[in-house]
């Protein structure tokens, strides 16, 4: 595949050391005059949840040909980054390294200082979680199971995520033979079958540990394709065989693009799609293990504008919107990735060095060592947004050229992620609520401006106004209006029927005995069944009151109840609560 050369070890030579240029201090681009302004509505409804922050969500991976992966100054740069979850032995060398002597197949290249106790001294100064992908194209599954040992028996760190090999796909069934497998059949049985080898050797050792099988992304290639050793494609292939053994699954996306705009559409054209597609194989294989199989994206990038102003846009968008899928890890290929120097070009005013990389290798014709790329700040603007156990809800677009996104925080704050992808035009945002009351106060704004070298913050525009600049990432994070009471409504919901919960916290300057919370449904949503609270219904009014073990509510505490109910038009969530006749905020 034609992304693939850049990632292979040998590109990686012209790594060279130089000073680290800190991200911090420098000067910020201004974004350049906007000709014209598009109006854009977003609606975010804050009660629409989508999924939860992983913890190993926002992940890069590192590649043991690198000699600046476990440099002192990297878990810092990780941890700013707000990286949760860092991928080893990176890629294609996965499948001819062996850990034990630190070694590549056939005398490979590996660079110092990058053996695995050493790179888990950077893993865990940077607080994140690693991935191991375990060498399937050259190894055994008795070498994987003594890795295993080694890290989690010998060493007590606690590995929780192990891989079987990289791309095995590529392993030339289908005619591209760019990943190393020294078995004599390539299909995807084999494959299958010698995971449930690896399973059984590795498990034995950690039952605790989570495996996972590769396949290939739906819709791109060989997807569809049925080789020469089964009888159907990979991916009915491979689940069939182990679908109801294996804790998740892991796909790759690079999203090929004809123009910047194009790379632009690619998360909201593409995820959702590739998502539920995996789901429903998983579904058809797992059995009663299908709820809990996870899903890896183990790489992603884009394959132009690597270094340049649309993978700074890219980058957010890309990480956001598989995680709002289900996704509990998403790592970026990579690092450090180098460049050989040559077919340069600008792209909106920058140079591409077509590197892989979020960080400079310090090639010749780059910046210093460690200079962020933009994508490496786009990826920092999701600190910005939220952080693990925060919920990611639902927000929506009037216009395909911004993209929205949004946490609830666990302190009540809803914070919105606003991606403008029109190059040339400033964006006038117009922000609605449901399920959130904001404050009136004037919000936080972290900025990331096109082709500049730091984020900016201010207190600027409202809760429902904001100026986007062209080619920008703007986070505003906004607090919840101040009342003696907050409401946080939460609901799972599928056609004509939900599961609804609603949190009720005591703002007041005293303990209340005895609560009863009204309010009215925006749709036709009625309750079926409840806990934690005794319900009257009377149409669409509601008044929710105390049992006999919930009565007090101490200044400061919440009581917690929640419902199951039907619908059939609408199931709007509530725009007001009251408790005890006083108005709640919401959120």
């Amino acid at each position: 595949m034609r992304w693939s050369i850049s990632r292979f070890h040998g590109r990686t030579v012209a790594l060279a050391a130089a000073l680290l240029l800190a991200a911090a201090g420098t000067v910020t681009a201004a974004a350049p005059p906007a000709s014209a302004s598009i109006a854009v509505s977003v609606s975010v409804d804050a009660a629409q949840q989508l999924a939860t922050i992983p913890s190993t969500g926002v992940g890069t991976n590192v590649a043991v040909y690198d000699p600046n992966m476990t440099r002192s100054d990297i878990p810092g740069l990780l941890g700013a980054e707000g990286v949760g979850s860092v991928r080893y032995p990176g890629g294609s060398v996965a499948d001819v390294y062996h850990w034990q002597t630190n070694t590549e197949e056939s005398g490979g290249y590996v660079a110092p200082n990058t053996d695995f106790d050493t790179f888990m001294g950077t893993a865990r100064a940077a607080g994140a979680q690693p991935t191991i992908t375990v060498n399937y194209g050259t190894g055994t599954p008795q070498e994987a199971a003594s890795w295993v040992q080694y890290a989690n028996v010998t060493k007590r760190y606690g590995v929780k995520y192990w891989e079987v090999g990289n791309e095995q796909y590529g392993n030339g069934e289908y005619g591209s033979p760019w990943e190393t497998d020294h078995h004599s059949s390539h299909s995807a049985t084999t494959y299958a079958n010698n995971v449930l080898q690896y399973i059984s050797a590795m498990k034995a050792v950690d039952p605790s540990i989570k495996i996972g099988a590769v396949l290939t992304t739906p819709g791109g290639w060989p997807d569809g394709i049925t080789g020469p050793g089964d009888t159907a494609d990979w991916n009915h292939t491979v689940l069939s065989i182990v679908g109801s053994k294996i804790d998740f699954v892991i796909v790759h996306h690079y999203p090929n693009s004809t123009s910047e705009a194009d790379l632009l559409t690619k998360p909201q054209a593409d995820i959702p799609r590739i998502t539920g597609t995996v789901r429903s194989l998983i579904k058809q294989y797992a059995g009663t293990n299908a709820d809990s199989v996870g899903i890896a994206v183990t790489e992603a990038n884009a394959t132009s504008y690597r270094d340049t102003s649309p993978n700074g846009l890219f980058a957010p968008d890309e990480y956001v919107t598989w995680l709002e899928n289900g996704a509990f890890s998403v790592d970026w290929w990579d690092m450090h990735n180098g460049t050989d120097c040559t077919g340069l070009t600008s792209v909106e005013g920058a140079t591409d060095y077509n590197d892989y990389g979020m960080l400079s290798s310090g090639a010749s014709c780059e910046p210093p060592l460690n200079t962020p790329f933009p994508a490496y700040y786009g990826t920092q603007m999701i600190t910005k947004l939220g952080a693990a156990g925060d919920t990611m809800v639902k927000a929506t677009s009037s216009n395909s050229l911004l993209s929205a996104h949004t946490v609830r925080r666990a302190n009540g704050d809803v914070d919105v992620m606003l991606i403008n992808k029109d190059p040339d035009n400033d964006a006038t945002v117009s922000l609605g609520y449901s399920g959130f009351t904001p404050s009136a106060a004037a919000p936080t704004v972290y900025s990331y401006l096109k082709n500049a070298h730091s984020i900016t913050s201010a207190t600027a525009g409202s809760a429902t106004q904001q100026t986007v600049p062209a080619y920008s990432v703007v986070v505003v994070q906004i607090h919840p209006a101040d009342a003696a009471c907050r409401v946080v409504y939460n609901k799972n919901e599928w056609p004509g029927g939900l599961i609804g919960s609603v949190t009720l916290t005591n703002n007041s300057l005293g303990q209340i005995n005895g609560w009863d919370l009204g309010f009215n449904f925006g749709g036709d949503t009625q309750i079926t069944a409840q806990w934690n609270a005794t319900v009257k219904q009377s149409g669409p009014s509601i008044n929710a009151g105390n049992t006999s073990s919930n009565v007090s509510v101490a200044q400061g505490g919440s009581v917690y109840w929640g419902f199951q109910g039907t619908w059939s038009s609408s199931d709007a969530d509530p725009s007001q609560f009251w408790l005890n006749g006083a108005s709640c905020s919401i959120g």
